[in-house]
């Protein structure tokens, strides 16, 4: 299967012509806590690249929910990561999905989103669902490239982090990513959105 197909199939959808890189999938992880079992939910987990960083991290710990849209990207993610609860949907829905697992909330959330190709309200939409999935010490993190950083959509995604986050910081550009992206680190959602 062709991520360059599948890009040109829904590039709204898929965000990228690329899959992220292995520096770009360590430093979206790194918030993922090396002890306990943690609730690790991923948003947009397209072909794997985060998927498997988090299955590292995890090393057989906790719980990992995998959202993906992309029926064809889902499939084959379930069979590369059988222990990975895979489910094909909207990440709109994440917290009636981690809620139909008997899961109370996210202790932490990667986004593989393509935040920028979203609508203002999608956006809005997305990231409030993400929050309201997270608990209440939880962690968020996405990223962004470098490229599109300065563009009304990526300004306006990072006003919301702000806006729904208690710590917001953005992490070392990642140039060996292609292309190359920065990183946002999130931590404390604010209750109420």
């Amino acid at each position: 299967m062709s991520f360059v197909l599948e890009f040109m199939r829904s590039p709204l959808t898929v965000g990228a012509v690329a899959p992220s890189g292995p520096t770009l999938s360590e430093v979206v992880t790194a918030p993922i806590p090396r002890t306990g079992d943690p609730v690790v939910v991923e948003l947009g987990a397209g072909t794997g690249s985060f998927t498997a960083a988090i299955q590292r991290r995890l090393a057989g710990r906790g719980r990992h929910v995998a959202v993906e849209v992309n029926e064809r990207f889902a499939a084959r993610l379930a069979v590369r990561h059988p222990h990975v609860e895979v489910v094909t949907g909207d990440a709109v829905r994440v917290r009636e999905m981690i809620t139909d697992r008997g899961l109370g909330g996210a202790d932490v959330i990667v986004s593989g989103l393509p935040w920028a190709a979203f609508t203002p309200g999608h956006q809005r939409d997305l990231l409030a669902a993400a929050v309201g999935a997270l608990t209440a010490e939880g962690a968020f993190t996405t990223f962004a490239y470098v490229h599109a950083r300065w563009t009304a959509p990526a300004r306006r995604f990072h006003r919301a982090l702000q806006a729904r986050f208690e710590e917001v910081v953005l992490g070392r550009t990642v140039w060996s990513n292609l292309p190359p992206a920065l990183v946002y680190h999130c931590r404390r959602p604010i209750p109420g959105f």
